[in-house]
């Protein structure tokens, strides 16, 4: 099963590249992620990994995935290496006007079930769908806070 969601950011694109590309960041803004921990060396960038658990519904879902594309600032992308089988990336576009395009794309499948693993593809998919979109919505509104919070420090400096 494939899902995807994209927002416009009022950032630039290395503010929007400097969260996505922090595994410590992840939880602040991936929806139904409840682990993502780093599981070697490096911690950051081409053949990283991580331990990822998604909740879908009640149950916990993951493995350890490895970044297998990383294009700062515009690819970060990953595959499973254990556990349930997913290909994720982020895209980050730069456009006019200070603003940064982002796409989150998700593959996912329980490989080698037969039709028992296509259906709970399918059950599953509403939640994965709106988690992605989720994780796309929390991530805009996290860089545009922090950058909010920075300009008003930057403020308080020059007037105090």
């Amino acid at each position: 099963m494939r899902v995807s969601a994209s927002a416009r950011v009022t950032a630039p694109i290395e503010r929007v590249w400097s969260i996505v590309s922090d595994p410590e960041r992840a939880l602040h803004y991936m929806s139904g992620v409840t682990r993502w921990e780093v599981a070697s060396e490096p911690s950051i960038g081409l053949s990283a990994k991580y331990r990822v658990l998604f909740r879908v519904g009640s149950a916990e879902i993951g493995g350890v995935v490895e970044v297998v594309e990383f294009s700062p600032p515009c690819e970060l992308a990953w595959t499973s290496l254990t556990g349930i089988d997913q290909r994720g990336r982020w895209r980050l576009r730069e456009l006019p006007a200070g603003l940064t395009g982002v796409e989150l794309r998700l593959a996912y499948g329980v490989a080698g079930s037969g039709l028992s693993g296509w259906l709970a593809e399918r059950i599953a998919a509403p939640t994965v769908r709106g988690h992605v979109r989720g994780s796309v919505q929390q991530l805009a509104r996290l860089v545009e806070y922090e950058q909010l919070r920075d300009r008003a420090a930057a403020r308080r400096a020059a007037a105090g």
